[in-house]
């Protein structure tokens, strides 16, 4: 009888804990369960995190200038050139710099770093010597001008690439090296490039 009752007191007591931990699971707010509150934004954040360096910030600027002069260049080839193939490259820089030039300025603005509204005084020249060039003289002086640009900028590139600590930085770098690598093989594709410009590309690497 004694061993009956004390087992009945045992159901009694189990039957009471589990009772008490659902009410307490009822009563729980269901933000409990739920990320906080700032969770998205947190992440979204988390793109600009990392350290801009001196050399992040010379590059936004590189980017920018290189888009304010080669797009202008890219639209000169559809008119000045005398080859479809300088055609078709003028297209790939006017393409290709349009969506680096707005990524560059969405980034400006994310990580408040200035960059230029203007090309160098050096790559306004350029332009001006493309605008004052027809047929194959423009061709010749428009894969001299492009492809000694963009394989001296293609080392740059590199070196952000692999040492930046800043994540947009980062994608820019990446997106630049596609574009770039993109741009060479256009201008390789029409056959005038010349020892003369590899060789002033090959100085410029730090030896």
């Amino acid at each position: 009888m004694i061993a009956a009752v004390v087992a009945l007191v045992a159901v009694i007591a189990t039957f009471s804990v589990v009772l008490s931990q659902r009410n307490s699971s009822a009563n729980e707010p269901m933000s409990a369960h739920l990320p906080a509150a700032g969770a998205d934004q947190a992440a979204a954040r988390a793109g600009n995190t990392g350290t801009v360096s001196a050399l992040d910030r010379t590059f936004l600027t590189k980017v920018r200038q290189a888009g304010l002069w080669e797009m202008p260049a890219g639209r000169l080839a559809q008119t000045h050139a005398s080859s479809e193939a300088i055609k078709r490259a003028g297209m790939h820089l006017l393409e290709g710099h349009s969506k680096l030039d707005q990524l560059a300025r969405e980034d400006s603005a994310a990580l408040n770093v200035p960059i230029p509204d203007q090309a160098t005084p050096e790559q306004q020249g350029w332009v001006t010597q493309l605008e004052n060039a027809r047929g194959q003289a423009f061709d010749q002086l428009f894969v001299d001008l492009l492809r000694a640009s963009h394989g001296k900028i293609f080392i740059t590139i590199a070196e952000v690439r692999a040492a930046t600590k800043n994540a947009l930085v980062r994608r820019l770098a990446t997106q630049t090296n596609n574009t770039v690598q993109d741009h060479m093989e256009v201008l390789e594709d029409t056959g005038l490039v010349t020892d003369t410009t590899l060789d002033s590309v090959a100085a410029t690497i730090p030896k």
